[in-house]
């Protein structure tokens, strides 16, 4: 089996590495969104934190 046989994927090499793309990018975004949402959790723990803090 030489590589271009491998990439070709029988014919099929188009619907294969277009699923692998979808599956890859759906991935990147769910790490994305995890990220910022992490982010907006934080800044608002913060925020809270702050308003509990007395005042001297």
């Amino acid at each position: 089996m030489s590589l271009e046989q491998f990439f070709s994927m029988g014919g099929y090499a188009f619907y294969v590495w277009t699923a692998y793309a979808v599956a890859f990018a759906i991935l990147i975004f769910n790490l994305v969104l995890s990220l910022r949402r992490k982010t907006e959790v934080l800044k608002s723990i913060e925020r809270l934190f702050k308003l509990e803090r007395p005042r001297p």
